[in-house]
């Protein structure tokens, strides 16, 4: 894999935004870089395995805050293969020498609890039933290649209003077994057109019952499984994750400054430790796009952490710590590719390893996964 990136000149190495200690509730960083969540598609049978404790641990440093990939809450909850769960004790325990192995070097490690609601097919559901959502509408684009996914996602099926708390409990208790598997806290998975997306924008959800409608009702269910989560683990163990200005799977909002600016002011008004949102440029999964939408009201708004996610570089990044317009950055792709990454933003080096997308979903488990180069110095 080649390294052919090159950083721009000219900044200081006295003061590094990124590189500064935080302190986020009651965890002490010892930097501002934060592994996004990723999915590798590496955790056969939805099993996280071995591998992913030398995946996680190279991306680890003593104080630095990692993410992992998306979880699934239950049986009904993949829409991918090789995607790992946290819903039976196999997978609870799966997850436990990967979790240490974070832990061994100093690193906290919040697990990613996820439904993907209607970006499923009949194969991965039980019985081969339809997968649920908010709506009976078929998905019509895919988030990876934006292409008409007729044949990949069939019409799912509406979730029934009387079937909204067993899925309210289902996070509950996935929540419960992060806990017990020894993450140190949970991040919801409330964004990129998955299933609390799905509820939360306005030209998904069709709903007529207490679950559509007006953008109370639409925020109604992610609102209830992130306070059910707080009850159970604790508010300053909860993260999440939104994206209202995208339209990542086919899920789209025709306010979503509006959307935005309310889940801030319901997730400040239930003290959860953070927020991490996707950056309003990245409307699309990989590439930027100029927006008059702003993260700055719900950085008015909310008044616990702050994490932006979307494509950063160093200079960014370091920017969006330094105006104040961000407490920590999420690096995905960057970060995956170089395991390194904060040893190479403090060293403002010109060579980065550039991520290999044939690779993102592969089900090797070390080719495009624990083989990218670290810096040799």
């Amino acid at each position: 894999m080649s390294n052919t990136k090159t950083m721009a000149k000219g900044e200081g190495n006295d003061t590094i935004p990124l590189l500064t200690p935080y302190k986020m509730g009651n965890f002490n960083l010892s930097h501002r870089i934060v592994l996004a969540p990723l999915t590798r598609s590496r955790s056969y049978n939805f099993v996280a395995q071995p591998h992913a404790a030398l995946y996680y641990s190279q991306r680890t440093t003593k104080g630095g805050f990692l993410i992992g990939e998306a979880s699934g809450v239950s049986d009904t909850a993949q829409g991918y293969p090789n995607t790992p769960g946290i819903w039976t004790r196999e997978q609870v325990e799966a997850w436990k020498p990967i979790v240490s192995a974070v832990h061994e070097k100093g690193g906290i490690f919040f697990c990613q609890l996820w439904h993907a609601g209607r970006v499923s097919n009949n194969s991965y559901q039980p019985e081969g039933r339809a997968a649920i959502s908010s709506t009976n509408k078929r998905l019509r684009r895919d988030v990876f290649n934006n292409l008409v996914a007729v044949d990949k996602y069939p019409p799912p099926r509406r979730l029934e209003t009387n079937e909204i708390p067993k899925l309210v409990n289902e996070f509950r208790i996935a929540a419960k077994n992060a806990m017990e598997a020894g993450f140190d806290g949970v991040e919801i998975h409330g964004a990129n057109g998955y299933l609390l997306d799905q509820f939360l924008k306005d030209k998904v959800n069709d709903r007529d019952d207490e679950y559509g409608g007006n953008l109370q009702n639409r925020c109604r269910f992610p609102l209830q499984i992130i306070d059910a989560i707080t009850h159970e683990i604790g508010a300053d163990k909860v993260g999440v994750r939104l994206s209202p200005f995208a339209n990542y799977n086919d899920s789209e909002d025709s306010d979503p400054q509006q959307l935005a600016n309310y889940m801030a002011k319901s997730l400040n008004e239930l003290g959860i430790l953070y927020l991490h949102m996707i950056d309003p440029k990245m409307v699309t999964q990989f590439e930027k796009c100029d927006t008059d939408w702003s993260l700055a009201p719900v950085r008015n708004v909310f008044k616990g952490t702050l994490i932006v996610a979307g494509g950063y570089d160093r200079s960014e990044g370091n920017c969006a710590i330094e105006s104040g317009d961000a407490d920590l950055v999420a690096y995905g792709r960057m970060f995956l590719a170089n395991p390194d990454l904060p040893k190479r933003f403090e060293l403002n080096v010109d060579e980065f390893n550039d991520p290999d997308p044939t690779t993102y979903y592969t089900h090797d488990p070390v080719i495009g996964y624990t083989d990218y180069p670290f810096l040799q110095i």
